[in-house]
């Protein structure tokens, strides 16, 4: 699909201006004052909270296997998940969930 450039350089600088405004609205408002407790405990949650929705798709329906569950791909998600909480290691976990995704594909 090829975009016409007058409208791509006219919703190139719409969408710069909005992202601008919109980070400007926390920024410039709340940068100089402490958060409320309740909303800095909450936002120590954010990741955790959006990484599963991210990766959730990609293993239970990854493009690479047109949309059908794939073991390997669940078996390495389940790896991840089990080391991470034993070790309480990111890099452990991804390095597990990394080896295990290689070896069942070669198998």
């Amino acid at each position: 699909m090829k975009i016409d450039p007058l409208t791509f350089w006219i919703v190139l600088p719409v969408l710069a201006i909005g992202t601008y405004v919109i980070r400007l609205s926390f920024l410039g408002v709340l940068g100089n004052r402490p958060l409320p407790e309740g909303l800095r405990r909450a936002l120590r949650y954010t990741a955790v909270a959006i990484l599963p929705g991210l990766v959730a798709p990609a293993v239970l329906w990854p493009a690479a296997t047109g949309g059908q569950t794939d073991p390997a791909r669940l078996a390495a998600a389940l790896v991840t998940l089990a080391v991470g909480i034993a070790t309480r290691s990111v890099i452990g976990a991804i390095l597990a969930g990394g080896v295990t995704l290689y070896a069942v594909l070669w198998l």
